[in-house]
């Protein structure tokens, strides 16, 4: 067997962890805190594969080995590495507190429903839009991707950091600060995990499945669920498939362009994206943020005429143009060579079709479309019923061809 001790962040494990152990492997901190039994090897974790293969040789044996890791090992932790190279029937794993619930347990928060990203070896910008969308985030840290990193990139953001450093050691710290504070600061290489909090959310209703507004009823909601002018809101028949075709997902960005009532970015927001809605009239821009308040997600809103305004917004993953008039080939041009997956377009005139399928063509993307023609169930005098007919829309979508095959941001 492989033992795998979890130490740091909580009460300190015995210092006879490793007893029983022929091979002690882990950080120079974690083995400088344990007694090590008597004629042990000891190998510091540096890189990995030697380390690895190290155990491999004492595992092929027979012979005993203790892993020493930081919290909770199998939360983005050695575990992973370990049951892959060894098997998972292999480990006798002990875990200790992880850095993410030491860190929410220092500010006294529950975490049930935290959503949790690691931006060690990873792209900052998932961890970025799960922050925006989420009202409470922790982010595991890494070299280039640390707090100073995320307050910038959060720094017009209505959120709160935690930075708790060095968990667990004499030289633990926890501090609140503004996204601002973080990124005008050097915080060294200790820092353990960053809560990222919208405090006036921070303590809403407990839910009963992890992972916020998790179990959200249904989705392509009926157009009553939103406030909209003169019934200029994208169908629900529409916007199933819109929503199909853009995949919100967490830590994506999503943009609502020409957003109208918002009905696609409050969406896109409820299935866990990041969404920021573009909108040129005073009106719609309350309105968007009113039907976003209404369903408890927060989707940030631009006022400005496209494409202009998308020059200040950063890259999104995909977008949903639903407006535009005689400029929709330019915006629809602007969105299809930003976006890193997908762009969908919806259209009710017949004259702009070409144009917006040439543009996203000619940005690269996959085109496909599709003529929505539906008829709803509707009552008649007499009991009865009819088909009524809503009007027909275009719906034109392209996608990036290597987004076919890239997984889900971890």
């Amino acid at each position: 067997m492989i033992t795998v001790v979890g130490m740091g962040a909580g009460a300190p494990p015995g210092a006879d962890v490793a007893a029983g152990a022929e091979l002690v492997v882990g950080g120079r901190r974690h083995l400088d805190a344990v007694r090590l039994p008597e004629g042990a090897e000891r190998v510091v974790l540096g890189a990995l594969a030697p380390a690895l293969d190290t155990v491999a040789e004492y595992v092929a044996e027979g012979r005993p080995v203790t892993v020493l890791a930081s919290g909770d090992p199998g939360f983005f932790g050695i575990v992973r590495v370990l049951a892959e190279r060894f098997g998972a029937q292999r480990l006798d794993v002990r875990p200790g507190v992880s850095s993410v619930a030491a860190a929410f347990a220092r500010v006294g928060l529950p975490w049930e429903d935290a959503v949790v990203a690691s931006a060690h070896g990873r792209d900052l910008r998932t961890a970025v839009n799960l922050c925006r969308a989420h009202p409470k985030v922790a982010v595991l840290t890494g070299p280039g991707a640390g707090p100073a990193e995320l307050g910038a990139a959060l720094r017009t953001d209505a959120r709160v950091l935690v930075v708790a450093s060095a968990l667990g050691s004499g030289e633990e710290r926890v501090e609140r600060v503004t996204p601002a504070e973080a990124a005008g600061r050097d915080w060294g290489a200790a820092v353990s995990v960053v809560l990222c909090l919208d405090e006036a959310q921070a303590l809403g209703p407990v839910r009963s499945v992890a992972g916020p507004r998790a179990g959200a009823a249904g989705w392509a909601l009926e157009e009553s669920a939103f406030a909209h002018r003169d019934s200029m809101i994208t169908k629900f028949e529409v916007r199933a498939l819109a929503l199909a075709r853009l995949g919100p997902r967490p830590g994506d960005l999503v943009w609502d362009v020409g957003a109208g009532s918002g009905s696609v970015a409050v969406e896109c927001a409820r299935l866990g994206a990041a969404v920021t809605a573009v909108e040129k009239t005073p009106d719609g821009v309350e309105r968007v943020r009113a039907n976003a308040a209404a369903h408890g997600v927060d989707v940030r809103v631009v006022q400005g005429a496209a494409p202009a305004a998308l020059s200040r917004l950063d890259d999104p993953d995909a977008v949903f143009v639903g407006g535009g008039g005689r400029e929709l080939p330019a915006i629809v041009a602007a969105c299809a060579r930003r976006a890193r997956r997908s762009v969908v377009v919806a259209m009710a005139a017949l004259d702009r079709v070409p144009a917006a399928r040439e543009a996203l063509v000619d940005a690269g993307l996959e085109c496909d479309g599709v003529l929505l023609q539906s008829s709803r169930l509707a009552p008649l005098p007499g009991d009865v019923t009819r088909l009524a007919a809503t009007n027909p829309v275009f719906l034109l979508w392209g996608v990036r061809p290597h987004s076919r095959t890239e997984g889900v941001s971890p």
